[in-house]
Protein backbone atom coordinates (compact mmCIF):
# COMPACT_ATOMS: atom_id res chain seq x y z
CA UNK A 1 0.00 0.00 0.00
CA UNK A 2 1.50 3.32 -1.01
CA UNK A 3 1.85 5.78 2.30
CA UNK A 4 -0.59 8.61 2.77
CA UNK A 5 1.07 11.62 2.36
CA UNK A 6 2.77 9.93 -1.40
CA UNK A 7 -1.31 8.61 -2.16
CA UNK A 8 -2.16 12.28 -1.09
CA UNK A 9 0.09 14.17 -4.02
CA UNK A 10 -0.61 11.39 -6.01
CA UNK A 11 -4.43 12.86 -6.51
CA UNK A 12 -3.28 15.97 -6.42
CA UNK A 13 -1.55 15.46 -9.68
CA UNK A 14 -4.32 13.95 -11.06
CA UNK A 15 -6.99 16.90 -10.29
CA UNK A 16 -4.42 19.75 -11.44
CA UNK A 17 -5.68 21.15 -14.33
CA UNK A 18 -3.60 20.82 -17.88
CA UNK A 19 -0.62 23.04 -18.50
CA UNK A 20 -1.51 26.31 -20.56
CA UNK A 21 -1.01 25.47 -24.00
CA UNK A 22 2.13 26.77 -25.94
CA UNK A 23 0.36 27.77 -29.14
CA UNK A 24 0.63 31.58 -30.00
CA UNK A 25 -2.72 32.93 -29.94
CA UNK A 26 -4.87 33.91 -33.22
CA UNK A 27 -4.26 37.28 -33.62
CA UNK A 28 -7.31 39.54 -33.42
CA UNK A 29 -9.05 41.09 -36.32
CA UNK A 30 -8.34 44.39 -37.60
CA UNK A 31 -11.19 46.27 -38.47
CA UNK A 32 -10.16 49.12 -41.41
CA UNK A 33 -12.52 51.80 -42.73
CA UNK A 34 -11.54 51.55 -46.39
CA UNK A 35 -13.44 54.53 -47.47
CA UNK A 36 -12.77 58.07 -45.88
CA UNK A 37 -16.31 58.61 -44.47
CA UNK A 38 -17.01 57.50 -40.78
CA UNK A 39 -19.79 55.26 -43.06
CA UNK A 40 -19.94 51.74 -40.92
CA UNK A 41 -20.60 50.04 -43.94
CA UNK A 42 -17.51 51.09 -45.19
CA UNK A 43 -15.51 48.83 -42.90
CA UNK A 44 -13.67 45.60 -42.84
CA UNK A 45 -12.03 42.61 -40.85
CA UNK A 46 -8.72 41.81 -41.89
CA UNK A 47 -7.84 38.55 -40.18
CA UNK A 48 -3.89 37.34 -40.72
CA UNK A 49 -2.30 34.02 -40.13
CA UNK A 50 -0.62 33.12 -37.14
CA UNK A 51 2.76 35.10 -37.18
CA UNK A 52 1.95 36.27 -40.36
CA UNK A 53 5.06 38.93 -41.77
CA UNK A 54 4.15 41.73 -44.16
CA UNK A 55 7.20 41.09 -45.77
CA UNK A 56 6.14 37.54 -46.74
CA UNK A 57 2.83 38.09 -49.09
CA UNK A 58 0.17 35.37 -48.92
CA UNK A 59 -2.84 35.28 -51.52
CA UNK A 60 -6.09 37.73 -49.97
CA UNK A 61 -9.00 36.22 -49.91
CA UNK A 62 -12.33 38.64 -49.98
CA UNK A 63 -15.57 37.27 -48.34
CA UNK A 64 -18.91 38.99 -49.28
CA UNK A 65 -21.68 38.56 -46.67
CA UNK A 66 -25.45 38.06 -48.06
CA UNK A 67 -28.65 39.15 -46.46
CA UNK A 68 -30.02 40.07 -49.59
CA UNK A 69 -28.52 42.69 -49.83
CA UNK A 70 -30.78 43.95 -46.76
CA UNK A 71 -29.89 42.78 -44.19
CA UNK A 72 -25.95 41.38 -43.04
CA UNK A 73 -22.71 42.36 -42.22
CA UNK A 74 -19.32 41.97 -42.47
CA UNK A 75 -18.92 41.30 -38.37
CA UNK A 76 -20.91 38.23 -38.48
CA UNK A 77 -18.85 34.70 -38.58
CA UNK A 78 -20.30 31.63 -40.51
CA UNK A 79 -18.99 28.05 -41.08
CA UNK A 80 -17.18 29.42 -44.58
CA UNK A 81 -15.52 32.37 -43.16
CA UNK A 82 -14.07 30.77 -40.38
CA UNK A 83 -12.66 27.58 -42.30
CA UNK A 84 -11.10 30.29 -44.44
CA UNK A 85 -8.93 32.04 -41.26
CA UNK A 86 -8.48 28.79 -39.58
CA UNK A 87 -7.09 27.45 -42.25
CA UNK A 88 -3.78 30.05 -41.97
CA UNK A 89 -3.42 29.92 -46.05
CA UNK A 90 -4.47 33.01 -46.61
CA UNK A 91 -5.25 36.67 -45.48
CA UNK A 92 -9.35 37.03 -44.99
CA UNK A 93 -10.66 40.26 -45.68
CA UNK A 94 -14.44 40.16 -45.00
CA UNK A 95 -16.01 43.69 -46.38
CA UNK A 96 -19.16 45.72 -45.35
CA UNK A 97 -20.98 47.63 -48.20
CA UNK A 98 -24.22 49.90 -48.21
CA UNK A 99 -27.20 47.94 -47.40
CA UNK A 100 -31.07 48.95 -49.98
CA UNK A 101 -31.80 51.12 -47.36
CA UNK A 102 -29.37 53.47 -47.61
CA UNK A 103 -28.59 53.50 -51.32
CA UNK A 104 -30.04 51.15 -54.45
CA UNK A 105 -27.93 49.80 -56.92
CA UNK A 106 -25.19 50.06 -58.53
CA UNK A 107 -23.72 51.61 -54.94
CA UNK A 108 -23.13 47.81 -53.36
CA UNK A 109 -20.76 46.85 -56.36
CA UNK A 110 -19.12 50.03 -56.20
CA UNK A 111 -18.40 49.45 -52.18
CA UNK A 112 -17.08 46.33 -53.26
CA UNK A 113 -14.65 47.22 -55.92
CA UNK A 114 -14.13 49.95 -53.16
CA UNK A 115 -12.46 47.63 -50.63
CA UNK A 116 -10.93 45.38 -53.17
CA UNK A 117 -8.82 48.85 -54.59
CA UNK A 118 -7.88 49.64 -50.61
CA UNK A 119 -7.07 46.08 -49.97
CA UNK A 120 -4.71 45.80 -53.51
CA UNK A 121 -3.45 49.68 -52.86
CA UNK A 122 -2.18 48.52 -49.02
CA UNK A 123 -0.93 44.82 -50.28
CA UNK A 124 2.52 45.93 -49.14
CA UNK A 125 1.33 47.32 -45.45
CA UNK A 126 -0.52 44.02 -44.77
CA UNK A 127 1.52 41.00 -46.77
CA UNK A 128 -0.73 40.03 -49.23
CA UNK A 129 -0.17 39.59 -53.07
CA UNK A 130 -2.36 41.52 -55.14
CA UNK A 131 -1.72 39.42 -58.17
CA UNK A 132 -3.43 36.32 -55.93
CA UNK A 133 -7.09 37.98 -54.98
CA UNK A 134 -9.81 35.53 -54.54
CA UNK A 135 -13.45 36.00 -53.85
CA UNK A 136 -16.57 34.55 -52.15
CA UNK A 137 -19.95 35.09 -51.13
CA UNK A 138 -23.37 33.47 -50.64
CA UNK A 139 -26.70 33.74 -51.98
CA UNK A 140 -26.50 38.32 -52.15
CA UNK A 141 -22.59 37.78 -51.24
CA UNK A 142 -22.59 35.29 -54.40
CA UNK A 143 -24.09 37.79 -56.53
CA UNK A 144 -21.52 40.34 -56.10
CA UNK A 145 -18.41 38.26 -55.63
CA UNK A 146 -19.75 37.02 -59.08
CA UNK A 147 -19.98 40.22 -60.16
CA UNK A 148 -16.58 41.35 -58.72
CA UNK A 149 -15.02 38.43 -61.21
CA UNK A 150 -17.24 39.26 -64.35
CA UNK A 151 -17.44 42.92 -64.43
CA UNK A 152 -13.71 43.62 -64.07
CA UNK A 153 -12.17 46.87 -65.44
CA UNK A 154 -15.59 48.11 -66.10
CA UNK A 155 -16.21 51.95 -65.58
CA UNK A 156 -19.53 52.14 -64.52
CA UNK A 157 -19.51 49.19 -62.13
CA UNK A 158 -16.57 50.46 -60.73
CA UNK A 159 -16.97 53.53 -59.47
CA UNK A 160 -14.65 56.42 -58.48
CA UNK A 161 -14.76 56.33 -55.04
CA UNK A 162 -11.87 56.49 -52.16
CA UNK A 163 -8.63 57.90 -53.01
CA UNK A 164 -7.80 54.25 -54.52
CA UNK A 165 -10.54 54.27 -57.52
CA UNK A 166 -7.58 54.01 -60.45
CA UNK A 167 -6.29 50.89 -58.86
CA UNK A 168 -7.18 47.98 -60.76
CA UNK A 169 -10.52 46.25 -59.39
CA UNK A 170 -9.89 42.58 -61.19
CA UNK A 171 -9.99 39.28 -59.08
CA UNK A 172 -8.19 36.23 -59.49
CA UNK A 173 -11.00 33.68 -58.94
CA UNK A 174 -14.90 33.56 -57.48
CA UNK A 175 -16.73 30.81 -55.37
CA UNK A 176 -19.81 31.43 -55.73
CA UNK A 177 -22.77 30.08 -53.13
CA UNK A 178 -26.29 30.16 -55.15
CA UNK A 179 -26.15 33.60 -55.73
CA UNK A 180 -28.68 34.85 -58.78
CA UNK A 181 -27.05 35.93 -61.94
CA UNK A 182 -30.16 36.53 -64.18
CA UNK A 183 -32.55 39.13 -61.86
CA UNK A 184 -35.04 39.31 -64.82
CA UNK A 185 -35.31 35.12 -65.11
CA UNK A 186 -35.83 34.30 -61.31
CA UNK A 187 -39.66 33.79 -61.44
CA UNK A 188 -39.71 31.92 -64.42
CA UNK A 189 -37.02 29.31 -63.24
CA UNK A 190 -38.63 29.19 -59.39
CA UNK A 191 -39.11 25.85 -57.87
CA UNK A 192 -42.31 24.24 -57.53
CA UNK A 193 -43.69 26.06 -54.27
CA UNK A 194 -41.45 28.65 -53.83
CA UNK A 195 -42.78 31.60 -51.89
CA UNK A 196 -40.86 34.37 -52.69
CA UNK A 197 -41.84 36.39 -56.02
CA UNK A 198 -38.60 38.27 -57.04
CA UNK A 199 -41.03 40.39 -59.25
CA UNK A 200 -43.16 41.54 -56.59
CA UNK A 201 -42.61 45.36 -56.14
CA UNK A 202 -40.90 44.89 -52.05
CA UNK A 203 -38.87 41.72 -52.99
CA UNK A 204 -35.25 41.85 -52.22
CA UNK A 205 -34.12 42.64 -56.30
CA UNK A 206 -36.92 45.13 -56.57
CA UNK A 207 -36.01 47.09 -53.56
CA UNK A 208 -32.06 46.45 -55.01
CA UNK A 209 -33.18 48.52 -57.81
CA UNK A 210 -35.41 50.48 -56.53
CA UNK A 211 -38.20 49.29 -58.46
CA UNK A 212 -40.35 46.98 -59.54
CA UNK A 213 -38.27 44.88 -61.01
CA UNK A 214 -39.55 43.53 -64.23
CA UNK A 215 -40.45 47.55 -65.00
CA UNK A 216 -36.48 48.51 -65.15
CA UNK A 217 -35.18 45.84 -67.79
CA UNK A 218 -31.92 47.85 -68.34
CA UNK A 219 -31.42 48.38 -64.87
CA UNK A 220 -31.90 44.79 -63.65
CA UNK A 221 -29.44 43.29 -66.57
CA UNK A 222 -26.90 45.95 -65.21
CA UNK A 223 -27.11 44.20 -61.89
CA UNK A 224 -26.64 40.74 -63.93
CA UNK A 225 -22.89 38.80 -63.60
CA UNK A 226 -23.90 37.07 -66.91
CA UNK A 227 -24.50 40.41 -68.61
CA UNK A 228 -20.21 41.15 -68.31
CA UNK A 229 -18.98 37.54 -68.66
CA UNK A 230 -15.93 37.67 -71.38
CA UNK A 231 -13.52 35.20 -71.81
CA UNK A 232 -10.95 37.04 -69.65
CA UNK A 233 -13.07 36.08 -66.59
CA UNK A 234 -11.20 34.40 -63.94
CA UNK A 235 -11.81 30.95 -62.95
CA UNK A 236 -14.94 29.90 -61.15
CA UNK A 237 -16.54 27.58 -58.48
CA UNK A 238 -20.56 27.58 -58.34
CA UNK A 239 -22.33 25.69 -55.45
CA UNK A 240 -26.03 25.47 -55.15
CA UNK A 241 -28.47 23.20 -54.45
CA UNK A 242 -31.09 21.66 -56.55
CA UNK A 243 -33.79 22.46 -53.66
CA UNK A 244 -32.89 26.50 -53.27
CA UNK A 245 -36.54 27.95 -52.92
CA UNK A 246 -34.95 31.31 -52.40
CA UNK A 247 -32.61 31.51 -55.44
CA UNK A 248 -33.17 29.22 -58.62
CA UNK A 249 -30.93 26.50 -59.36
CA UNK A 250 -31.34 27.15 -62.77
CA UNK A 251 -29.77 30.92 -62.03
CA UNK A 252 -25.94 29.04 -61.34
CA UNK A 253 -26.17 26.84 -64.41
CA UNK A 254 -27.15 29.62 -66.21
CA UNK A 255 -24.16 31.41 -65.18
CA UNK A 256 -21.65 28.12 -65.51
CA UNK A 257 -23.00 27.98 -69.07
CA UNK A 258 -22.06 31.41 -70.45
CA UNK A 259 -18.82 31.26 -68.78
CA UNK A 260 -18.24 27.98 -70.65
CA UNK A 261 -19.26 29.69 -73.85
CA UNK A 262 -16.81 32.19 -73.43
CA UNK A 263 -13.68 29.77 -72.62
CA UNK A 264 -13.81 30.78 -69.11
CA UNK A 265 -12.84 27.69 -66.57
CA UNK A 266 -16.37 26.42 -64.77
CA UNK A 267 -16.84 24.22 -62.10
CA UNK A 268 -20.38 23.46 -60.69
CA UNK A 269 -21.11 21.78 -57.87
CA UNK A 270 -24.95 20.23 -57.32
CA UNK A 271 -25.72 19.72 -53.99
CA UNK A 272 -28.55 17.07 -54.64
CA UNK A 273 -31.80 18.01 -52.73
CA UNK A 274 -30.01 20.78 -51.21
CA UNK A 275 -31.54 24.03 -49.86
CA UNK A 276 -30.80 27.90 -49.60
CA UNK A 277 -27.71 26.57 -47.63
CA UNK A 278 -28.24 24.11 -44.68
CA UNK A 279 -27.10 21.04 -43.29
CA UNK A 280 -26.41 19.33 -46.65
CA UNK A 281 -23.66 21.91 -47.49
CA UNK A 282 -21.38 19.84 -44.54
CA UNK A 283 -18.17 19.03 -45.85
CA UNK A 284 -18.11 21.65 -48.82
CA UNK A 285 -15.32 23.66 -47.15
CA UNK A 286 -12.91 21.38 -47.78
CA UNK A 287 -13.64 21.93 -51.62
CA UNK A 288 -13.15 25.59 -50.89
CA UNK A 289 -10.04 25.51 -49.99
CA UNK A 290 -8.71 22.99 -52.54
CA UNK A 291 -10.06 25.49 -55.45
CA UNK A 292 -8.60 28.39 -53.51
CA UNK A 293 -5.32 26.75 -53.33
CA UNK A 294 -5.45 25.57 -56.91
CA UNK A 295 -6.11 28.80 -58.34
CA UNK A 296 -4.08 31.15 -55.59
CA UNK A 297 -0.82 29.22 -55.08
CA UNK A 298 -1.06 26.20 -57.90
CA UNK A 299 -1.28 23.77 -55.13
CA UNK A 300 -2.67 20.35 -55.85
CA UNK A 301 -6.29 19.29 -54.65
CA UNK A 302 -5.98 17.41 -51.39
CA UNK A 303 -9.72 16.52 -50.58
CA UNK A 304 -10.35 12.28 -50.59
CA UNK A 305 -12.75 10.84 -51.24
CA UNK A 306 -13.88 10.94 -47.27
CA UNK A 307 -14.53 14.37 -48.09
CA UNK A 308 -17.65 13.96 -50.51
CA UNK A 309 -20.97 16.03 -49.62
CA UNK A 310 -24.09 13.70 -49.62
CA UNK A 311 -25.93 13.55 -52.78
CA UNK A 312 -23.17 15.79 -54.25
CA UNK A 313 -22.52 16.04 -58.04
CA UNK A 314 -19.33 18.16 -59.31
CA UNK A 315 -19.80 19.16 -63.31
CA UNK A 316 -16.04 20.32 -64.19
CA UNK A 317 -16.07 23.39 -66.88
CA UNK A 318 -15.78 21.98 -70.73
CA UNK A 319 -14.34 25.09 -71.45
CA UNK A 320 -11.01 25.46 -73.59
Amino acid sequence: MLPITLLLLTLVNLIQPPAPSKEAPRPQPRQIQYLDDANPRHQLLLFQPTGHSPETPLPLVVWVHGGGWMHGSHRTMNSTLASLIQSDRYVVASIGYRLTDEELWPAQIHDCKAAIKWLKGNARQIGVDPDRVGVIGASAGGHLASMLGTSGGDKLMSGTLGVYHKVDDRVHCVVDFFGPTDLLKMDAQAMDGAKLIHDAPDSPESRLLGAPLQTVPQLAKSANPITYVSPDDPPFLIIHGTHDALVPYAQSTLLKESLEEAGVETTLITIEDGGHGGPKFTGIQSRVLDFLDRQLSGKPTESTPEDAISGEKQEPSTAK
